[in-house]
């Protein structure tokens, strides 16, 4: 079972998936919560859930899950995004917002990340040293 949950193969492309996932996630999750790049901080990011009838201890864990680990998108896709359709709204009209299909696209590159490990760079290596005979890094 260990193996199952913490076994990685040494690629740099999940190393790259996983960086860029992470940014992501990071940069949304820190508008939401710390009012960064351009963001509504807490307070108003409260007071916005609230208007989707979403409780402020609610909108706080989501908040601050999808800054620090980023499994609010299922939330994001559900209340916010799914009424819009699948596409993004890139001719920005107005009073339409954005389709689900970037939610898609980040679900796609943690998945590969369960799936497939980590990679190279990663810390599965120290929270569960397994053995073989490449000193653990195919994982």
């Amino acid at each position: 079972m260990q193996e199952l949950v913490f076994g990685t193969y040494p690629s740099w492309s999940h190393l790259v998936v996983r960086l860029m996932l992470g940014a992501i996630f990071f940069a949304h999750g820190a508008q939401k919560v710390f009012g960064w790049f351009g963001g509504p901080g807490l307070t108003k990011t409260i007071a916005g859930f609230r208007q989707m009838n979403i409780p402020a201890a609610a909108t706080v864990t989501a908040a601050c899950i999808e800054c620090f680990g980023g499994l609010a998108m299922l939330v994001a896709i559900k209340k916010v995004h799914a009424r819009h359709g699948f596409f993004l709204n890139w001719s920005l009209a107005q009073d339409k917002g954005h389709g689900f299909e970037f939610n898609l696209a980040l679900i796609a590159m943690a998945l590969s990340i369960v799936i497939g490990g980590a990679g190279v760079l990663s810390i599965d290596w120290l929270i569960a040293p397994l053995g073989g005979v490449d000193g653990g890094a195919a994982r």
